[in-house]
């Protein structure tokens, strides 16, 4: 059976929303607390579809293309531009990322994922792009294809769900105005770890410093999120930020309103990029308190950022209960390789 593959448009956006759907579905029943799903979520994929399929002069360019067989969708994958964070200094440009809200039917020929996948990478780099992310769940084999083309994982979302209050942690406090240069001094070794872990995709911007200072001093003002910092003896040894979890990460189709996401989690015990020192506690109680500041708005799961060539940070997460839920490959374009 041959898989015919083609660009979507307007009028594709039902058959789209559909396949996206039987997505969201799987993960939902294969882990209800992460995955639950809206319940507008028909609904809200065709309204999101059509978004993005309309805004075509976003520098983000949504792409979707479909696989067809025996006259009928059995497939559809999404990419687009992702802007470089202003910390990084993107040498590559905004990479092209193949989002994880795509389907492959059972009944489809064996070959249609990778196909997919290719000419995702295709319409990418017809864009532009020159670093290719792929993204892909722990539900599906998507990262077996991404393995099969080149990629290889760059960054893990750690999940756990069932997190609660529980009693603060004395060590750990909010972030004030006065902890900006300590958290900016932390973040610059946080940026030396990740840089060599992959330093196509973490290369610190020049300016890094002064930007995240910036980036640091708006978000003590934001009100849905938490900055805390680890404290114990009044000099600041790590940092962390809770705040809502989003759709870069979550399909459409899916309730995000219980999930937290922490990110720039860093703490000195990490120093050594081999181990964690004094068995982590002291990250590990301003990873607690995290939990507990997502827990007390509301949210009953939490997600983690772990770079995938940070293995101690990944066993340490894994200790403490997390699980990698959701990676990201990357892919370096070779010369005129497509």
């Amino acid at each position: 059976m041959t898989v015919l593959l083609r660009p979507a448009d307007l009028p594709d956006v039902g058959t789209i929303a559909g396949l996206m759907l039987c997505a969201a579905a799987q993960k939902a029943r294969a882990d209800p607390r992460l995955w639950p799903l809206r319940p507008d979520a028909g609904e809200h994929l065709v309204a999101t579809v059509t978004k993005d399929l309309k805004d075509d002069q976003s520098a983000l360019d949504h792409r979707f293309l479909i696989a067809e067989a025996n006259g009928k969708a059995v497939g559809v994958i999404h990419a687009m531009r992702l802007p470089v964070p202003p910390i990084y200094a993107g040498e590559f440009g905004a990479p092209g990322l193949i989002l994880d809200d795509g389907y492959v039917a059972e009944d489809a020929p064996e070959d249609t994922r990778s196909a997919l996948v290719a000419a995702a990478e295709g319409a990418l780099y017809e864009t532009g792009a020159r670093l290719l992310l792929g993204a892909s769940s722990s539900v599906g084999n998507t990262a077996a294809t991404y393995a099969g083309r080149g990629y290889e994982p760059v960054t893990l979302y750690m999940a756990r769900t069932m997190i609660d209050e529980g009693l603060a942690e004395p060590e750990v406090r909010p972030a004030e105005s006065q902890d900006i240069a300590a958290i900016v001094a932390l973040s610059r070794r946080n940026r030396a770890a990740l840089h060599d872990c992959n330093p196509s995709f973490w290369k610190p911007h020049a300016e890094a410093d002064g930007r995240f200072r910036e980036w640091m001093s708006r978000s003590l003002t934001f009100a849905d999120r938490d900055m805390l910092v680890s404290a114990p003896s009044g000099d600041v040894t790590g940092y962390l930020i809770a705040q809502p979890a989003g759709h870069l990460h979550f399909p459409a189709a899916h309730d995000i309103s219980a999930t937290g996401f922490i990110d720039d989690f860093y703490h000195l015990d990490a120093g050594d990029r081999g181990r964690f020192a004094d068995e982590g506690s002291g990250a590990l109680a301003l990873l607690s308190a995290g939990e507990k500041a997502l827990a007390r708005r509301g949210r009953t799961a939490a997600l983690v950022v772990c770079a995938a060539g940070w293995h101690s940070k990944r066993q340490f997460l894994e200790a403490a209960g997390y699980r990698a839920a959701i990676s990201w490959h990357i892919r370096l374009r070779a010369g005129n390789d497509a």
